[in-house]
């Protein structure tokens, strides 16, 4: 019982994987919007890319595509360390280095997050 709660995404396996449909979808949406500019703007250059990016409701779509990007693959990384990285499989070091893998999918998935703030509303 107290895995399916280190997620801390839901108190259920349901809602993590209702989490991992939802930001699947979100996901979706925002490759269909960037594609459909990238075949519809005749000459996409730095300048054309600005633009796009300077408007209010492409800056939300994409935090929040990073945002379901973030979730959906810490549910999908914690997946299969807490079901590959086992002592069973691997020893009695398991524990320390699947909590240590999960530590840096953290670190990683905070920077990206972060990193798409600062440059979506930085100078």
């Amino acid at each position: 019982m107290a895995v399916t709660n280190v997620t801390s995404f839901g108190r259920s396996g349901l809602s993590d994987w209702v989490v991992q449909r939802v930001s699947g979808v979100v996901l979706t949406v925002y490759v269909l919007v960037i594609a459909a500019y990238l075949l519809l703007t005749p000459e996409v250059d730095f300048a054309s890319w600005k633009e796009l990016h300077s408007g209010l409701c492409i800056r939300l779509l994409t935090v929040f595509a990073v945002l379901s990007l973030a979730a959906h693959a810490w549910i999908g990384m914690w997946g299969v360390l807490t079901d590959y990285v086992t002592v069973r499989l691997m020893g009695p070091k398991a524990t320390f280095f699947r909590v240590f893998l999960q530590l840096g999918m953290i670190a990683v998935i905070f920077v990206y997050v972060v990193w798409t703030v600062a440059i979506l509303w930085g100078n």
